[in-house]
């Protein structure tokens, strides 16, 4: 399984990671981070990438699931961007619905519910992905950091956690093999390139991009390549 805080339109290591569990849980009842990917994210431009930034104040005490959005404008003007740089992506259209509903024919107030709403249609709808989501705050669980970690963990039932690379710095995982739970660490080297618009390539934008490029093969440079990888 997986636990990580939601993130505003999230790139392809993200959706790879909910890909290798059975169930994934936004985890959304800690800190918020400023300048972070929780309300941000990139696109790819003719200048170069682009941020596109979800306002949400600059208060700092406050956990994610009780960020606010300010400002109602920013929807349209993200929107505006997506089509302005994507619209001629061979698959833009096969999105253009689900976008057009989430830019401008909802009001999102809250953070956590527009990254989670996002982040489960894409999974599920696009991707194809068969895991389960949860949240955090449905289940029981006190402590801090690492304690409270381990805490919904065990609560769940977990055998094997998986974790972005980054959290090598700061697990330990001793506490984790003292509870019966195996960490596997992912690892995001080796994304093959697709066709991008704006060379030269990159990969740390958005899963938009990918989708608008290549549609139904999105899948294949996420975790697809590793499986061909391996048969070959």
């Amino acid at each position: 399984m997986t636990v990580l805080q939601s993130n505003y339109i999230p790139w392809k290591g993200y959706f790879d990671l909910i890909h290798d569990a059975d169930l994934f849980i936004f985890y959304d009842d800690v800190q918020y981070t400023k300048n972070d990917w929780r309300n941000r994210n990139r696109i790819k431009t003719r200048d170069g990438t682009l941020w596109l930034t979800v306002p949400v104040g600059d208060r700092l005490n406050r956990l994610v699931c009780e960020t606010e959005i300010h400002d109602a404008r920013w929807s349209a003007k993200h929107w505006k961007s997506l089509q302005q740089w994507y619209a001629k992506a061979p698959f833009f259209d096969l999105y253009r619905d689900f976008l057009a509903d989430v830019y401008t024919a909802r009001q999102w107030r809250n953070l956590s519910e527009l990254n989670q709403y996002v982040i489960v249609r894409i999974a599920r709808d696009f991707l194809g992905i068969a895991a389960e989501f949860a949240d955090s705050r449905s289940y029981q669980t006190a402590g801090q950091r690492e304690e409270r970690l381990l805490a919904l963990l065990t609560e769940v039932g977990a055998r094997t956690y998986v974790s972005g690379p980054t959290a090598r710095a700061y697990i330990n995982e001793e506490h984790f093999a003292a509870r019966g739970i195996r960490v596997i660490y992912k690892d995001y080297n080796g994304y093959p390139e697709y066709p991008q618009f704006h060379p030269p390539f990159e990969h740390a934008v958005s899963i938009l991009d990918l989708l608008f490029h290549t549609g139904p093969r999105a899948p294949e440079y996420i975790w697809g390549w590793r499986d061909a990888a391996r048969r070959a």
